[in-house]
């Protein structure tokens, strides 16, 4: 079973925005890598810590993560120096503290690999996304897939032992029998964890302006449910079983910094545009790099953004997120802990189960295999 949140119990997310290049599809907020940026970034860091090392009293680190952009860019020693100043101030969780890097196949190599690994990071995440070489120059990807086979490798040899890999489906062009040649491939690297994404066109991106073409380009809906279904199918049988919507692990390897998004584990984001959960408010730092800097110099917050929820429309929120789970929502554990749910909501909960979206038993609801294909119907009913 996949443990629930201590209140003393925190993540932390570091944003780290710089690329080599922006990808197509890419909606983050992302800048060039540039070695001044990179200083002004590491000392806003501390002076945002800073602001919070009051708040952080009697709470223990649960996991950290390095996210962005492409936070390797960061380099090993700048990573080391964020980890110390952490703690140097607060506890890490007993049973190893999960600290993650997000990585680009293109950047790896044996000898950095085992830098970092010195530098405190014990899991990596690497964005390969497909390891057909002409999908990948659809997705502006700078790598090829040998160079993405290869780096998982070098991870692995590097002492990391607990690494995560991302792949895309539902891009233009591709074909279930491209799907089925990656998932193969990448049941034969040493990984312990996989993240599954269906491309979306967002906003700001190359693809929002192309997206007249691609949409003729994209697989059907029913190409589409097939790739999902495919996943689960060929992952499941290599012993990655998916314990959420998107996720795969071997058994002790689930994301904990991801599963405290989904269970409400209270988390703070650090650098520019990052978000945070604290105390039933949602907010999110500014996504300027040289107003975050400016203010933090200046002693001033960079949050731009927050919203507190209505009491029972947060508790829905937090309801259908957990919902992700495979494992699915305790109703009296989940009201333990965050408060009773209204009988409106438990009616829709009844509602969907006569759907067929979720079964419930003995006051655990989770999403049937419908449920899980229709996830964002079910949202949208509770929320």
């Amino acid at each position: 079973m996949i443990g629930k949140n201590s209140s003393q119990e925190i993540s932390l997310y570091f944003h780290i925005p710089f690329c080599t290049r922006k990808c197509s599809y890419c909606h983050f907020y992302v800048l060039p890598d540039k070695e001044n940026s990179k200083i002004e970034l590491l000392t806003a860091f501390k002076q945002e810590w800073e602001q919070w090392l009051p708040f952080l009293q009697n709470k223990t680190i649960s996991t950290v993560y390095f996210g962005g952009g492409t936070p390797f860019l960061f380099g090993p020693e700048r990573i080391a120096s964020v980890l110390e100043f952490i703690k140097k101030d607060v506890t890490f969780a007993s049973n190893r503290t999960e600290i993650t890097l997000e990585a680009n196949p293109e950047n790896i190599t044996l000898p950095i690999m085992k830098e970092y690994r010195d530098a405190g990071i014990n899991r990596v995440s690497i964005g390969i996304q497909t390891l057909d070489d002409n999908l990948l120059k659809i997705l502006g990807r700078l790598h090829q897939a040998k160079t993405a086979s290869d780096a998982v490798i070098q991870t692995a040899e590097a002492g990391i032992s607990n690494i995560s890999v991302d792949l895309m489906y539902d891009l233009p062009m591709q074909t279930i029998e491209h799907w089925d040649h990656t998932l193969k491939q990448v049941r034969e690297l040493p990984i312990t964890h996989l993240s599954l994404y269906n491309l979306t066109i967002e906003p700001h991106t190359v693809f929002f302006k192309k997206q007249e073409i691609l949409k003729k380009q994209l697989p059907d809906e029913e190409t589409s449910l097939a790739m999902y279904e495919r996943a689960i199918e060929l992952l499941e049988e290599q012993g990655l079983k998916q314990y959420e919507i998107s996720a795969f692990a071997k058994t002790g390897f689930h994301s904990r910094h991801n599963v405290g998004y989904w269970t409400a584990r209270p988390f703070l984001g650090f650098g520019p545009s990052a978000f945070s959960y604290w105390e039933g408010k949602r907010f999110r730092n500014i996504a300027n790099l040289k107003k975050y800097c400016y203010d933090l110099n200046n002693g001033l917050s960079p949050i731009d953004f927050e919203e507190k929820l209505d009491p029972q429309a947060h508790l829905r929120e937090l309801l259908v997120i957990e919902l992700r789970l495979r494992e699915g929502v305790n109703l009296e554990e989940f009201q333990i802990r965050h408060g009773t749910i209204d009988t409106q909501t438990l009616d829709l909960l009844k509602a969907l189960k006569q759907q067929n979206y979720v079964n419930i038993d003995d006051f655990i609801v989770k999403l049937s295999k419908r449920g899980i294909l229709f996830y964002d119907s079910v949202a949208s009913e509770l929320i």
